[in-house]
């Protein structure tokens, strides 16, 4: 794989060169109604959800939806869309859905010349780096991460030189940047393993605290930590869900390991975004609470109708920056292109590369 030279900074237009809608050209904003046309051709997403989004509000989301659609097609584009964007978006308009290390290695099968990425900023980076010859767009620049944002590759570049010879993973939910200064990376479903991996006494786990705090619960090895966090997982307690299971007593509670120690210790499973969903669809509990970002809930409420879950809601506000009309935009206007810098792309792939070559 090829990446084109720039020397803009990461995560800005190309500087210098083809932009994106000089490639692509732009086209005119389709009109939005909610013709005979439009209700036949969405009909069969709204049976997907519609015991999540009400008939009324359905019509004024049809018409974006199926022009986004059509729209995607003609510029030989993929949508990717992370498990915590809203239902329209997830079930409506996106052709790749999962965690953000998924969707990144999803796109590189396809064969798609733009990738829309509804996430947040550091997913569009990944994406870029797994798929340099492709155009990445995003339809909200601002779409940042409470958890990506705690730590730059200069925060890296010190602790190296403070702790020589221990190794530092980081979490795939860190800017190129940082991907680049690091070792390797991991995921919150194969953390684990990758610490183990490397027969070591002690690793640096960044930048999750509560990540690192609970893998460093389940071995021997020394995790140290980077005091970051997101600002969603953070904020349930443990408290939270004893109350909750006072109201509730039969509720089965899953919880994401970005929790606190002490909301994993008290949740019936923890695991990944993949492992949360792959749990409902096989226990199939009667009530579920998961302890994540809410609309990843909805979601999952919508593939599995005969379970019924409790909703205790802490959005993402980077993510709801993510809309139809932005999608539409985006690929309208093809704007706020992601680029990143050769140099720093090529060390964060390898970095990345080393985790799917453990093939754990």
């Amino acid at each position: 794989m090829t990446i084109a030279q720039t020397n803009a900074p990461i995560g800005t237009p190309i500087a210098a060169g083809i932009s994106a809608l000089e490639r692509y050209g732009k086209l005119e904003r389709p009109e939005l109604a909610y013709t005979p046309e439009v209700a036949e051709a969405t009909a069969p997403i709204y049976e997907k959800v519609k015991h999540i989004i009400p008939a009324i509000e359905w019509p004024a989301l049809a018409p974006t939806i199926h022009a986004i659609n059509k729209l995607k097609k003609e510029r030989n584009a993929v949508i990717l869309a992370h498990n915590y964007m809203t239902p329209d978006i997830f079930h409506g308009v996106a052709d790749i859905v999962g965690d953000s290390l998924q969707l990144a290695i999803e796109a590189t099968r396809t064969d798609a010349e733009v990738i829309v990425q509804c996430g947040v900023h550091f997913m569009a980076e990944t994406s870029k780096i797994l798929s340099p010859e492709k155009t990445v767009l995003i339809p909200d620049m601002r779409a940042g991460c409470s958890l990506a944002e705690s730590i730059t590759g200069a925060d890296v570049r010190a602790l190296r030189e403070r702790n020589p010879g221990v190794p530092i993973i980081t979490y795939v939910n860190t800017s190129a940047d940082v991907k680049a200064e690091c070792d390797i990376c991991c995921t919150s479903s194969n953390a684990l393993q990758v610490v183990e991996s490397f027969g070591v006494d002690r690793v640096f786990l960044i930048p999750d605290k509560y990540l690192a705090a609970n893998v460093g619960n389940k071995t021997d090895v020394e995790v140290l930590v980077w005091d970051g966090a997101c600002e969603v997982h953070e904020r349930f307690t443990a408290d939270e869900l004893r109350d909750y299971r006072k109201i509730e007593p039969n509720v089965k509670i899953i919880a994401h390991p970005e929790c606190p120690p002490e909301v994993v210790a008290e949740a019936d499973f923890a695991g990944s975004t993949a492992h949360m969903i792959n749990w409902v669809k096989t226990k199939q509990p009667e009530k579920v609470m998961m302890i994540t970002e809410c609309s990843m809930a909805d979601n999952v409420a919508s593939e599995t109708p005969g379970v019924d879950f409790i909703r205790p809601c802490n959005l993402c506000p980077h993510m709801k920056r993510i809309t139809l009309g932005k999608i539409l935009d985006t690929l309208v206007e093809m704007k706020d292109e992601v680029v990143v810098d050769p140099a720093i792309a090529d060390k964060a792939r390898t970095a990345v590369e080393r985790m799917i070559n453990l093939k754990i």
